[in-house]
């Protein structure tokens, strides 16, 4: 739990599930939660996500077309990089826009698609301003950086 201080409203961490993702192995509920939000450090980048987004991570992360719904995730303790191109890229390379976020929350899903549309598809300098992460793909979301 100390890991996750701090990545979302202590509001929402008090009720939160708790998810551990083991090195070696599946994935662990540490805590059932009961305010539809779940919290999880899967190595790196942690953050909690209401249900939709949960659902949305999970087509993700299987390579599955996302169901039509439209969630949320804090990131508030940021991230330690990724592609803002590649969904699948594990490290930068000359074309993968590499970007380093700080604090953030994600508007996640299908359903925000025509709220993206007004919002540049590269990472704005400094990635101080709100940009799309993913462009093109099924899983194009909205990073919305918080400070």
């Amino acid at each position: 739990m100390e890991r996750l201080e701090g990545v979302a409203p202590a509001a929402v961490l008090e009720d939160a599930t708790l998810l551990h993702f083991p090195a070696e192995g599946e994935m662990m509920t540490l805590r059932e939660g009961g305010n539809g939000w779940t919290c999880m450090y899967p190595g790196t980048d942690p953050m909690c996500a209401d249900a939709a987004a949960m659902s949305f991570l999970d087509a993700w992360m299987k390579k599955e077309d996302p169901p039509e719904t439209l969630g949320f995730v804090y990131m508030l303790l940021g991230d330690e990089g990724a592609s803002n191109t590649d969904p699948y890229a594990t490290e930068e390379t000359a074309d993968n826009q590499w970007v380093v976020a700080g604090p953030h929350v994600m508007v996640v899903g299908p359903e925000a698609k025509p709220m993206l549309d007004s919002y540049p598809q590269e990472v704005p300098e400094g990635a101080s301003q709100p940009w799309v992460m993913w462009p093109g793909t099924p899983y194009a979301h909205l990073m919305i950086p918080i400070e």
